[in-house]
């Protein structure tokens, strides 16, 4: 993933210059918030000379902040790195950044829904939003901290409220339900996971994820017994990592890969590169949903086009009709909170 088109020469001792040629010559500043947690440090790690990032920031409240970017600044990699620690330094961390992306708040334990973060994370992601529109008001906002489903409308009713909200710039990040659709998928069907494509649309937990198996080209060798289970598992494949990590913490590697694979598209596709298509938790139009995650193409000023759904099998339908009032209900309790905070 570092790599990622990248080609660097090197010459002479260590301090000597150093040739950096890439297909990523344009320049983008980007800030992680939260930088110090679980999925942060992981994340930091994979965005540092990653594709167009030549500024990497990270911010969080934790004292340990500042020995992260330290740590990630002894890479040989031509990527600048700043550590920020506390509120104090907050807009400092955001200056001029063209990507933030917001992966602070409190993990998933055993028996929690994502749902049960609300209360703590809902509180984190307001402040932090309202931070951006203060100092970067321009940047592309990639919202990882749970429940994406209400942390997303939060974070669009406070850009609203500041005057400056840009639909086409606010994205959930639900990359890690394809990463588990694609892992999953294609270890049942003998496939390479690096090639397999599964649309997973709607939001970003439970019930709301669905895997549309129906579409996958050349289509599956699978039972309906096996298409209900496969959808299970990747609905729930969080709990998995909760239970098998007994209380230490939930999905913070994995999600830590598809944040910065989803954080390398937009970067991609804000640099010009053209062809970019992700699933992702948008303002949307293609069902009564207000967010809402199907393929989106994006483009170098964010959206550029939200692509509909497509055709379902019927298990596919029936799951989506069960699905749609649960994302309402989340989608408007992230509203609601905003008004009454």
């Amino acid at each position: 993933m570092f790599a990622n088109g990248l080609a660097r020469t090197l010459r002479g001792a260590a301090g000597s210059a150093r040739t950096f040629t890439s297909t990523s010559a344009a320049q983008s500043k980007v800030a992680v918030l939260g930088a110090a947690g679980g999925i942060g440090q992981p994340l930091s790690l994979l965005l540092h000379g990653g594709p167009y990032v030549s500024e990497l920031n990270c911010f969080d409240l934790a004292p340990v902040t500042p020995g992260v970017a330290a740590d990630l600044s002894h890479i040989n990699q031509p990527t600048k790195v700043s550590g920020f620690c506390g509120n104090e330094q907050l807009g400092d961390a955001l200056k001029g950044c063209d990507v933030v992306v917001i992966p602070a708040g409190v993990p998933r334990k055993p028996g929690m829904t994502r749902d049960d973060l609300f209360n703590t994370n809902a509180s984190i992601v307001r402040d932090l939003t309202a931070a951006v529109a203060e100092n970067c008001p321009d940047a592309a906002i990639l919202i990882i901290s749970n429940p994406v489903n209400s942390t997303v409308p939060i974070a669009a009713k406070v850009l609203q409220k500041m005057g400056v909200y840009n639909p086409k710039k606010l994205f959930g990040v639900t990359t890690l339900d394809h990463t588990r659709a694609r892992t999953f998928v294609s270890e049942s069907q003998g496939w390479d996971p690096r090639s397999t494509r599964v649309n997973v649309v709607g939001g970003h937990a439970g019930i709301t994820i669905l895997p549309l198996l129906s579409q996958i080209e050349g289509g599956v060798n699978l039972t309906e017994e096996e298409i209900s289970a496969m959808t299970h598992r990747i609905q729930f494949g969080g709990d998995e990592v909760v239970q098998a990590k007994a209380g230490g913490g939930s999905a913070t590697l994995s999600m830590a890969a598809a944040g910065a694979e989803m954080t390398f598209q937009v970067l991609k596709a804000l640099n010009g590169e053209e062809g970019i298509v992700e699933c992702t938790f948008v303002e949307s139009t293609v069902t009564e949903a207000k967010f809402f995650a199907s393929p989106t193409k994006i483009g170098k000023d964010g959206v550029e086009e939200i692509l509909p759904v497509g055709p379902m099998s019927p298990y596919e339908q029936d799951m989506f009709d069960k699905m749609m009032p649960d994302l309402l209900t989340q989608i408007a309790k992230g509203e609601a909170f905003v008004d009454e905070n």
